[in-house]
């Protein structure tokens, strides 16, 4: 007794059950959270630890047998209560810490612990599964809607060989048009539900990069040209001529990325440049940057570009189009590919999109294209307005900005007397970005002259070119 008066004893307030047993086994105090857990009253003391954990302790002769590792790390247990029912704890048990060499235990009831885990694990996974279902779902939509849509699109094209009224073809022709923006957002749509399902399967295979790289230049060239936009590609001499990887899945990303750059880019240049970065083994680490001197965005903002159906803000919809899927699509690629995007913008002064992939390395054909070849641009095309600042530029009513307004103004005329309405429209928009921050007078008949060209209506659209044409000559 008299040890025992000397050992210091934990508080009574303790929330965790604390109990105090010796070399035997026996239990010498247990505080008032442990006899409520256990349902004892004052017998608890004098019990052997055994009681507690049957499974953990086992009486012996000499005092008690266990494979118990103590100290202080906190392990799974099962207490019995004195009814004989038990629940898990996690405790720990110190050995021979005191002055009267007791062993101390302190525990905590985890069984509302452990029932919530288990319910927030069930919940996970009825969320899992409700998506997995939607994603199905959505992906089977996608595939029943390309074929009725692939169905007009066939006999449209075959009335258009057949006709020649001006307004029946007309008509045709914006069907058709209809009919290949359907179709790129049910491939979004389609590429999205693989992705959130888990269903997406890379198709690796060995390709010429350089010629992939050629039909990319090929299929933004013209409209980045016809913009009167500057175009610069280059390939590192570093790169080798053929790789394995998806090449569909590249061309896919930076196709993404150069139509966003002409979209959102009205004067200045768009540059595209691949280079080898790393090689491990037989991999090789491909690096893109994409930059363009567009209308960038904030830097607070940049996180917004990669989520789901999301753009930077409401009025990116309304004045570009998109369901805001097509960066969250790539990025998810490129990270499948084994690489990561970034993107540097700031608002006003363009954007720089970068990615990087990981592809196979060729045995004969790793060596790159000679070096005085390499080292030449892949591809450069309209240097356009590189030597005059593309801010000024950009900023409404400086000589250059009415300079190149007038230029446009020229080229979107002639696509209306051409009846070339997607070409109209995209020099349409590139008058409205360079018309940002005009008097109201002239935002008010640029806004009139865009809804013309939309309602294709020569009359109006000949009366607002017109005049806008006469207040920028005043």
């Amino acid at each position: 007794m008299e040890r025992q008066e000397n050992c210091i004893f934990p508080t009574e307030d303790a929330l965790e059950m604390i109990l105090m047993f010796d070399r035997y086994g026996i239990i010498s105090y247990a505080n008032d959270t442990a006899k409520k857990k256990l349902e004892y009253e004052s017998e608890l003391c004098g019990r052997n630890i055994s009681d507690i954990f049957p499974n953990t302790f086992y009486s012996t002769q000499d005092g008690f047998k266990t494979d118990y590792l103590f100290g202080h790390k906190l392990q799974k247990l099962a207490a019995y209560r004195k009814n004989l029912t038990c629940f898990p704890v996690e405790a720990k048990i110190l050995d021979g810490c005191t002055d009267c060499g007791m062993y101390i235990c302190m525990a905590n009831d985890i069984l509302e612990k452990e029932f919530l885990n288990k319910e927030i694990e069930q919940v996970r996974q009825e969320a899992k599964q409700a998506l997995k279902v939607k994603s199905e779902f959505v992906a089977n939509v996608t595939h029943e809607l390309r074929t009725p849509v692939n169905g007009i699109q066939g006999n449209v094209r075959a009335l258009l060989e057949e006709n020649s009224d001006a307004k029946i073809m007309k008509s045709l022709r914006l069907i058709e048009r209809c009919c290949d923006d359907m179709n790129k957002i049910i491939n979004n749509i389609l590429d999205f539900s693989k992705l959130e399902a888990g269903k997406f399967v890379l198709e690796p295979r060995r390709f010429h990069f350089r010629n992939m790289m050629d039909y990319v230049r090929n299929n933004h060239m013209n409209k980045l040209t016809e913009k009167g936009l500057g175009f610069f590609m280059t390939v590192s001499p570093q790169v080798p001529e053929y790789v394995i990887g998806d090449e569909l899945r590249l061309v896919q990303v930076l196709g993404n990325l150069l139509s966003n750059a002409q979209k959102f880019t009205a004067v200045g240049k768009i540059t595209v440049e691949a280079v080898k970065t790393a090689q491990v083994n037989d991999k090789i680490e491909l690096f893109f940057i994409v930059k363009d001197t567009g209308i960038g965005i904030d830097k607070a903002d940049k996180d917004k570009l990669f989520e789901s159906f999301s753009q930077v803000d409401a009025s990116i919809s309304r004045k570009y189009g998109g369901t805001g899927l097509g960066l969250n699509i790539c990025k998810q690629l490129v990270e499948l590919m084994g690489g990561k995007m970034e993107v540097e913008s700031e608002k006003g002064k363009g954007s720089t999109f970068s990615f990087s992939v990981w592809v196979g390395a060729c045995e004969k054909d790793e060596a790159a294209v000679p070096e005085e070849e390499a080292e030449r641009p892949l591809f450069v095309a309209a240097p356009a307005q590189e030597e005059i600042s593309v801010e000024k530029i950009r900023q409404y009513g400086t000589s250059e900005n009415l300079e190149c307004l007038q230029k446009n103004l020229s080229k979107l005329i002639l696509c209306v007397e051409m009846e070339n309405w997607e070409k109209a429209e995209m020099f349409m928009e590139t008058i409205r970005q360079m018309t940002e921050g005009a008097p109201r007078e002239i935002s008010r008949v640029v806004l009139k002259l865009k809804m013309a060209i939309q309602k294709e209506n020569y009359d109006k659209i000949a009366g607002q070119y017109a005049e806008l044409s006469r207040i920028l000559q005043a």
